[in-house]
């Protein structure tokens, strides 16, 4: 019996995820001469937007334990990681549909790797912004409680996982969910609390508001960076972790039961 044929399936999948993820961070950071400067430029330019927008709406008022600023760059941070996770997953499959003719890579693979990678690639950016923000004295910049921050970035990394394993498969069986996705993106930036909090929104309106888990993600990562943060009321973990677990199982099964019509696409 050969070698290969006694190979552990976690040594085969292993090896699988190291050979795409050298693939994948190759184009990622190669292949567009910009891509970097997008990646760190597009939350800069999100913020002096704002900042214009702030003198006349005066939404530092509206934010209580927080200053502005930090409070709108961490949430941006935290939703840019669950929008990648989506956005890169949703394209995973198709992009690498030739590989497929090895039985050791499945649709799953290059799903996991895309928003494996994307996660680091946002972390060593929010990394980026913290060592800028000291570096100019922005001391709020800094996580007070550098734990529970570090332990709600990775769960909104994860999220993003579950959202990427959804959407990569019916982004792949049917095209215009693409679409609609993309032109999705921009009212969930301003429904998730990323620039104004929900804490302005009426009772009722709240309500629906919380039913987005990103909400409750980016609170709880905001209270690791404020210590005296007033988050909105309602914010719950058990919440957030019970409809990303759902969402990972869906992912999940999405994946076993359409597996040989996405390879086959």
């Amino acid at each position: 019996m050969s070698r290969a044929a006694t190979r552990h399936p976690w040594v085969v999948t292993r090896s699988v995820w190291y050979a795409l993820f050298l693939r994948e961070a190759i184009a990622r950071t190669m292949t567009d001469r910009m891509g970097w400067f997008w990646m760190v430029a597009e939350p800069i330019l999100f913020t002096l937007i704002m900042v214009a927008i702030r003198s006349f709406v005066h939404a530092d008022s509206l934010i209580i334990g927080a200053p502005f600023l930090p409070w709108m760059v961490v949430g941006l941070m935290g939703f840019f990681l669950v929008r990648e996770g989506m956005t890169r997953g949703m394209g995973a499959i198709g992009a690498n549909q030739a590989l497929f003719a090895y039985r050791q890579v499945l649709p799953i693979d290059p799903v996991m790797v895309r928003v494996g990678l994307e996660g680091l690639l946002r972390s060593f950016i929010f990394l980026l912004f913290i060592a800028g923000g000291l570096l100019l004295k922005v001391d709020a910049m800094a996580p007070d409680d550098a734990l529970i921050a570090l332990s709600w970035w990775l769960a909104l990394w994860v999220l993003g996982l579950a959202l990427g394993l959804i959407v990569s498969v019916l982004a792949t069986l049917v095209a215009e969910v693409a679409i609609v996705l993309r032109m999705a993106m921009m009212p969930m930036l301003i429904l998730s609390g990323v620039i104004f909090p929900i804490q302005v929104a009426p009772h009722w309106a709240q309500q629906y508001l919380l039913l987005n888990p990103v909400v409750h993600g980016l609170e709880h990562l905001r209270k690791g960076f404020f210590v005296s943060y007033w988050p909105v009321a309602g914010g719950s973990a058990v919440y957030f972790w019970l409809v990303t677990l759902t969402l990972m199982s869906l992912g999940l099964i999405l994946h076993l039961r359409f597996k040989h019509r996405l390879m086959a696409h």
